[in-house]
């Protein structure tokens, strides 16, 4: 379906993959769907945009490079904390924080064009100016470009019901911050978030990291002539 979709383009683009579900989920592993759908993003000389929690995009290190010969490139791994014992809590089942910082080390030395999307940041839970300062001073560590954030969270009706156990598991009494800050909204905006903006912008200017996303898009199409492009658009 993949390689049908990409011969009818009269035109090639930048396949976005990752806003919707992980692209390395942990079948991949076994299944390489996604390696075998990057061959054929290879084939047909088009670029590709990867947002993933999985330190299991290292290995398709060699695919990425080979797109990359001719065509933008940009992995942007998604990190909500810094610490490996809190990510065990509220991310079970994926690579740890220090296992994701390593990826973009691996992915930066191999000179892909990656950074890191801050997000979500849990409200009550991550949202501090420790969790901020560490994510960002491991970032730049790392070598990455960017570093994007969101602080906050989206809770959809039967989300919220088990976002709410969860919290109730693991974090006794946030619950009732949630309900008395939030109510039934969608978004869930950190009540922080304009005093941890500015943290984050002194931070991302003091290590030299980009944070505006027009930017970021410029910087990883630098020197090719490409446009974003929806695989079934």
């Amino acid at each position: 379906m993949v390689a049908v979709a990409l011969r009818k383009k009269k035109k090639t683009g930048v396949i976005a993959t990752g806003s919707m579900s992980d692209p390395y989920n942990p079948l991949e592993r076994e299944l390489c769907l996604t390696r075998h759908a990057l061959e054929l993003v290879n084939a047909y000389g088009f670029g590709i945009s990867i947002a993933t929690k999985s330190a299991l995009v290292t290995r398709d290190i060699d695919i990425l490079k080979d797109i990359k010969a001719h065509s933008p490139v940009l992995v942007k791994m998604s990190i909500t904390t810094a610490d490996d014992d809190l990510c065990s809590k509220i991310e079970p089942n994926v690579s740890t924080p220090s296992e994701r910082f390593d990826a973009v080390k691996q992915l930066s030395e191999a000179d892909i064009f990656c950074g890191v999307l801050m997000m979500p940041i849990l409200p009550f839970i991550g949202d501090n100016e420790k969790n901020i300062t560490d994510i960002l001073t491991q970032a730049k560590a790392a070598g990455a470009k960017f570093v994007y954030p969101a602080f906050g969270m989206t809770l959809r009706a039967g989300n919220r019901e088990y976002y709410y156990a969860a919290l109730n598991e693991h974090f006794p009494g946030i619950k009732q911050k949630y309900a008395q800050s939030f109510g039934n909204r969608y978004e869930c905006r950190s009540v922080r978030a304009k005093q941890l903006w500015g943290l984050f912008v002194n931070q991302c200017n003091r290590l030299g990291l980009m944070y505006d996303m027009k930017n970021i898009v410029r910087a990883f199409k630098s020197g090719y002539d490409y446009q974003q492009l929806n695989l079934f658009g």
